[in-house]
C-alpha cells in the first residue's frame, strides 16, 4: 500500500498549479478509473484545500467522477451558497448528503479487549465500525478521502481515517469515538499520531476495509508572515505512512508552543466559519494547553446563534451545560438521555476550562441568558469587538492602548497553543 506523493516542510507554499500537477501523477500512478467517489470534509473545514482538490479530481476524471459527498460527521449539511464558495462549478447533482443517523451501514465491532487494552482500561466496550451505506456499497473503484491534518481533540491529529468512520460514519460509531477521547483526556491525545482512538480506526481499517478503493489526499496548511495560508505540505496514499508524515509535519506547522502562559486569550471565530458553539469551542480546547490557571477566555462570536449542530445534542447542551469531567461522568451514569448521546458528553467535556479559568462568550445570537445557562460568562458582543478589534489585533501577543497585554488567535481552527509546561501533561 503506497505512497504516491509525498511533499512538504515548513517553508513549503505549493500553489494550485503544484496541487493539479501533484494529483494528476497520482492519478496516472493509479490507472484507468472508472466510478469515483470524493470524500472533502464540510466547509467547516473549507481552509483545507479539499474544495480545490475536489475540483482536480472532477477536471481529471469527468464523468467518471459520479458522487461527491462532504464527510459532514455530525455538522448541518452544506449550504448552496457554501457549496459554491467551495467548489465553484462542481455541478451539483454530483452533491450527496450524509447521513449520519440512518444511513449508515456497521462493518463489525473492534473487540471490547482491544479498546480496553489501548484506553489503559478507561473504556471496555466493542467499537462499532460505521459507514455511509454509499461508502460501503457505492461500488467505485476508487474512494478519494481529502483533507486536512491539523492538531484534533478527539483523535489527536485530524483526517486520514477519521474522515471515514467519523465523517461518514453513523451516530453509534461517532458518539462513542467522542467519548473514549473525551475520558482518555484531551490534553494527553491533542497533537499526537498515535493515541487510542486513532489505533482503534486502524484496526476498523485494517480488519473491515481490506477491500475499500481509498486514497487518501491530504494537506497541511500554514500561515504565510502576512496571515495567509499556504498548503505547506501534500501527501497522497493508501497507508499509513502517508498520515504519519503528515501529522509531523503539522506539529511542526501548526503548533505554537509559549514561553510564558497567557492571562487572557482573546479568539475571534469568523461567522461565516462557526454558527454554534459545537464547532466554535474549538477556541476553548485548542488554547486550554496555553492559558494560565486563573486566566480569562474571551471569545469573540458574532456568527454563533445555537450550541449544537442538531436539535437533540443542541437540547443536551441547554439542559446540562459544560461542566468538567468528573460532572459529566456522574451525568452519565445517573441519566437517560446522555448515555444515548455520549458526543454530547464528550462536547461538554470539551467545552469545559475544568474550573481552571474563565470563558466568556460574546455570541452574536445568542441572549445573556443563553450563553450563562451553559455555564459561560456572557459579554455584549458589539462592546467586545470594538475592543478588541479583529482588524486591529496581530495574532500572537498585542498590547492595547490601556495597557492591557492579550494574545490574539484570528482563527483557533488552524492550530494548537500550549505554554511550555503544560506539553502532553497526563
Amino acid at each position: 500500500m503506497p505512497t504516491y506523493f509525498a511533499e512538504g516542510s515548513p517553508t513549503t507554499d505549493l500553489t494550485r498549479e503544484d496541487l493539479r500537477a501533484a494529483m494528476a501523477g497520482v492519478f496516472g500512478q493509479l490507472g484507468p478509473r472508472r466510478k469515483v467517489l470524493a470524500l472533502p470534509p464540510d466547509f467547516t473545514r473549507a481552509n483545507s484545500m479539499a474544495g480545490p482538490l475536489t475540483l482536480v479530481a472532477y477536471q481529471y476524471f469527468g464523468e467518471r467522477l459520479t458522487d461527491v459527498m462532504p464527510a459532514l460527521g455530525t455538522h448541518v449539511p452544506v449550504s448552496g451558497w457554501q457549496l459554491e464558495r467551495m467548489f465553484p462549478g462542481l455541478p451539483k447533482d454530483l452533491i450527496r448528503e450524509h447521513d449520519w443517523r440512518r444511513d449508515v451501514v456497521t462493518l463489525g465491532e473492534v473487540p471490547a479487549e482491544f479498546v480496553s487494552e489501548v484506553t489503559g482500561g478507561l473504556y471496555a466496550k466493542p467499537w462499532p465500525a460505521q459507514l455511509n451505506r454509499l461508502v460501503w456499497e457505492g461500488g467505485h473503484d476508487l474512494i478519494l478521502s481529502i483533507g486536512q491534518v491539523v492538531p484534533h481533540e478527539v483523535t489527536g491529529m485530524a483526517n486520514y481515517n477519521k474522515n471515514l468512520f467519523v465523517g461518514t460514519g453513523g451516530a453509534a460509531g461517532i458518539n462513542e469515538s467522542h467519548f473514549i477521547g473525551a475520558v482518555y483526556g484531551m490534553e494527553r491525545m491533542i497533537g499526537r499520531a498515535d493515541t487510542p482512538l486513532r489505533r482503534i480506526l486502524d484496526y476498523a481499517q485494517d480488519h473491515f476495509c481490506r477491500r475499500l478503493p481509498v486514497v487518501f489526499v491530504l494537506t497541511v496548511i500554514g500561515p504565510r508572515e502576512d496571515g495567509s495560508l499556504a498548503v505547506r505540505g501534500l501527501y497522497v496514499g493508501s497507508d499509513a505512512e502517508c498520515f504519519r508524515r503528515a501529522a509531523e509535519l503539522s506539529l511542526r506547522v501548526n503548533f505554537t508552543v509559549l514561553d510564558e502562559a497567557p492571562r487572557k486569550i482573546v479568539v475571534y471565530l469568523d461567522p461565516e466559519e462557526f454558527h454554534s458553539t459545537w464547532l466554535g469551542n474549538k477556541a476553548i480546547y485548542r488554547t486550554r494547553m496555553a492559558i494560565a490557571d486563573g486566566g480569562e477566555l474571551v471569545v469573540l462570536a458574532p456568527g454563533v446563534s445555537t450550541f449544537g449542530e442538531d436539535g437533540e445534542i443542541d437540547r443536551l447542551i441547554r439542559k446540562y451545560g459544560y461542566c468538567n469531567t468528573p460532572a459529566v461522568m456522574e451525568l452519565v451514569r445517573r441519566t437517560e438521555d446522555l448515555p444515548g448521546n455520549l458526543s454530547a458528553a464528550a462536547h461538554l467535556i470539551h467545552g469545559s476550562s475544568e474550573g481552571r479559568f474563565k470563558i466568556t462568550y460574546c455570541p452574536g445570537k445568542l441572549s445573556r441568558e443563553e450563553t450563562e445557562s451553559v455555564g459561560y460568562a456572557y459579554a455584549e458582543p458589539e462592546e467586545m469587538l470594538q475592543r478588541y478589534d479583529p482588524a486591529a489585533l496581530r495574532d500572537g501577543w498585542n498590547e492595547l492602548a490601556d495597557g492591557e497585554r492579550v494574545f490574539y488567535i484570528s482563527n483557533p481552527a488552524l492550530g494548537l497553543w500550549a505554554d511550555h509546561s503544560r506539553l502532553w501533561s497526563s
